[in-house]
């Protein structure tokens, strides 16, 4: 388990299966601005909720130059059954193995109930055009986080 990856620092590049079973780079979006954000669970309320969030910004997002990438440890299959649901607009890649969770520090011990495990702690890193971090989200709530990364865009661009 690695420590989060903080501002300032450059966002480690990746290659991940998406939804549609397509490689993504993330070194493919440079020029750019990147919100990445790691999630625990296809389908479930609060990521439902933070994803359909991101999906109705979509027209803002590219007013801004901006993509959005979700990553989670689902698998493509379960990736592609949750966009169609929710006729999701970005990329969901798939972290199976959890490595780039790791890498940015999302992958966490956490504890439910009384019972310790590890998991993807909801969090977005929003990563400029060169492909460095320019501000962390540590452990989202999903209420309002969609216009937290709206204002953190717009103070990016000024």
């Amino acid at each position: 388990m690695d420590d989060w990856l903080e501002p300032g620092k450059k966002a480690p590049d990746f290659t991940l299966l998406s939804d549609s079973g397509e490689k993504v780079k993330l070194s493919d979006f440079r020029g750019k601005t990147v919100v990445l954000y790691f999630y625990p669970k296809d389908d479930t309320p609060g990521c439902t909720k933070e994803a359909c969030a991101f999906r109705d910004l979509q027209a803002e997002l590219q007013k801004r130059n901006a993509v959005v990438l979700g990553i989670s440890a689902d698998d493509v299959a379960s990736h592609g059954k949750f966009r169609d649901k929710y006729q999701l607009n970005f990329p969901l890649l798939a972290d199976a193995d959890h490595k780039v969770a790791e890498k940015y520090g999302a992958w966490r011990e956490k504890v439910r109930f009384g019972k310790k495990s590890f998991g993807i702690q909801r969090s977005t890193f929003l990563i400029d055009s060169e492909g460095k971090i320019c501000k962390v989200w540590k452990n989202v709530r999903v209420e309002e986080h969609d216009q937290q990364v709206l204002n953190a865009l717009a103070e990016t661009a000024s």
